[in-house]
């Protein structure tokens, strides 16, 4: 007999529940659907998520784990804001990252690893990026995460790894305002540069190749203020 009874259905739904509205928020949040700075009102989320107040919080609170969110005057959420500097430190910081998740990945890769590395960029390269209408391709994004995450599986540090995705996150919200401008044949051009010095485990090169790609972000530094304005969530 089990000496560790399953959690109670009711706790179980609670932890799925906050767990989608995560998930929801994350999006919208990347997606620029809430704005920089933007309060997040639990009662607006509540509607709009169309959950309670219990699973919102929760969800509020692993978003400020990871820097999407900020909490201010005591009780009250908004949208973490975007600036100029925050986004220099995120490439310096990606930077400095990439030259050890990389090389540990590259070192550690096996060939099922490789395989998988190729393939994901091979779906994205398929995909679209934007849509008919110019808005972003949902699905082109899921496939970009994948490629990313391909490429530093190998890297047995849970931490780096861990670290690697918080930051891949915040800097995304950065790329994600400016992809309707993106080169469709320059992103693929990088990302199969990337696969390709990975795969010949060529980890200077795959370094380079990769951070090179994240500079990108910085061509739009200039447009960022030290502060957004903070505004209340719109109806839903």
């Amino acid at each position: 007999m089990s000496l560790n009874p399953p959690p109670p259905t009711d706790d179980l739904q609670g932890a799925t529940r906050a767990s989608m509205v995560f998930e929801r928020l994350r999006e919208d949040i990347l997606e620029g659907r809430l704005a920089p700075g933007e309060k997040l009102r639990i009662e607006a989320l509540e509607t709009r998520y169309e959950v309670g107040a219990s699973p919102i919080r929760e969800a509020l609170n692993r978003l400020i784990s990871v820097r999407l969110v900020e909490q201010f005057e005591r009780r009250g959420f908004r949208v973490a804001a975007l600036s100029r500097d925050d986004l220099l430190d995120l490439v310096r910081a990606r930077r400095l990252l990439n030259e050890v998740v990389v090389r540990e990945s590259l070192v550690h890769g096996d060939q099922a690893w490789e395989d998988e590395l190729v393939l994901s960029y091979h779906r994205m390269w398929r995909c679209p990026m934007t849509l008919a209408e110019g808005q972003t391709n949902r699905e082109w994004e899921v496939l970009h995460r994948r490629f990313h995450a391909a490429l530093i599986a190998a890297c047995p540090s849970k931490w780096l790894t861990d670290f690697h995705e918080l930051l891949f996150d915040a800097s995304d919200r950065y790329r994600r305002l400016n992809v309707r401008e993106r080169d469709l044949a320059h992103t693929r051009t990088e990302h199969r540069e990337i696969m390709e010095a990975a795969v010949s485990r060529d980890a200077p090169l795959a370094v380079q190749r990769l951070n090179d790609s994240i500079d990108t972000l910085l061509s739009h530094a200039d447009s960022f203020a030290p502060l957004s304005p903070l505004n209340s969530v719109s109806s839903p």
